[in-house]
C-alpha cells in the first residue's frame, strides 16, 4: 500500500503555513519519495507551483482509491501541469489504469508513464529513496554553475527524476551531478530547455562578492 494520502495531509499543513510567508517556502508537496520543498527560486510562477501541488493531490487521491487493496508503488510528480508516474505495478492493466486516471485529473496537460511491471518483492523501500533523495538534493545545492533550488527532484526505486526550466548547460550540470551520487541507478531528465531569450527573462542575477576588508 502507498502512503500518498498521508504525505499529502502533511504537505497540506505545510502549504497552508507557507502561503502566509513572504520569502522562502512557497509549498511543500509529497508526490514522490520525499516531499518536494519549492522555494521562490523555482522558475515556475507561484500560481503554477500551487497548481502542481493540487494536481499531485488529485492524481494521488484517484490512484489511492483505485489501488486501495493492491500492493503497488506509484509516486506522482507534477511540473508545469505535466505529470510523471514512477514506480512499479503488478500488471499491464494497472499501468494503463494509472495513466488513464492521471490524464483524467483536472488541469493535467500531459502524462509520462514511467511505471514498470513486476513484483514488489525485493524492491527498495520508500525510506531508502528518501535517504537517496536527500543526497541528490545536497549534491545539486553544491553544484558549481547551478543556481540553488531551480531543479525539482524526486526519487523512486533508485531512479532520480529531475524537473525544471533550465538552459542546456544547467541541464547537463544537473544530470551529471545527480548521476554521480552513490546509490543512483538511473537519472531521468524531464527538463524544459529554455532558449537564450527565455533564459534571460527568468535567470536570477548573480550577486557580486562582498568587498574585501582593508
Amino acid at each position: 500500500m502507498r502512503s500518498s494520502a498521508v504525505r499529502f495531509r502533511r504537505a497540506a499543513l505545510a502549504l497552508a503555513g507557507a502561503a502566509t510567508l513572504q520569502g522562502c517556502v512557497v509549498a511543500a508537496v509529497g508526490g514522490a519519495a520525499v516531499g518536494s520543498v519549492v522555494v521562490m527560486a523555482d522558475r515556475r510562477s507561484t500560481g503554477m507551483q500551487l497548481l502542481d501541488a493540487q494536481i499531485e493531490h488529485r492524481v494521488s487521491s484517484a490512484l489511492d482509491e483505485r489501488f486501495a487493496r493492491e500492493s503497488v508503488r506509484i509516486d506522482v510528480t507534477s511540473y508545469d501541469q505535466n505529470v510523471v508516474l514512477a514506480g512499479q505495478v503488478p500488471q499491464e492493466k494497472d499501468r494503463t489504469d494509472a495513466e488513464a486516471l492521471a490524464r483524467a485529473a483536472d488541469s493535467v496537460r500531459g502524462v509520462s508513464n514511467e511505471l514498470a511491471i513486476g513484483s514488489m518483492a525485493g524492491l527498495s523501500s520508500g525510506a531508502d529513496d528518501a535517504v537517496l533523495a536527500g543526497k541528490v538534493k545536497a549534491s545539486l545545492l553544491g553544484a558549481k554553475g547551478l543556481a540553488p533550488e531551480i531543479v525539482k527532484t524526486s526519487v523512486t526505486l533508485g531512479t532520480v527524476y529531475l524537473f525544471g526550466r533550465v538552459n542546456a548547460h544547467e541541464a547537463e550540470i544537473a544530470k551529471a551531478t545527480a548521476s554521480q551520487v552513490s546509490g543512483v541507478k538511473r537519472v531521468v531528465a524531464m527538463f524544459e530547455i529554455l532558449s537564450p531569450e527565455e533564459y534571460a527573462k527568468v535567470a536570477q542575477p548573480v550577486s557580486p562578492p562582498p568587498p574585501s576588508m582593508p
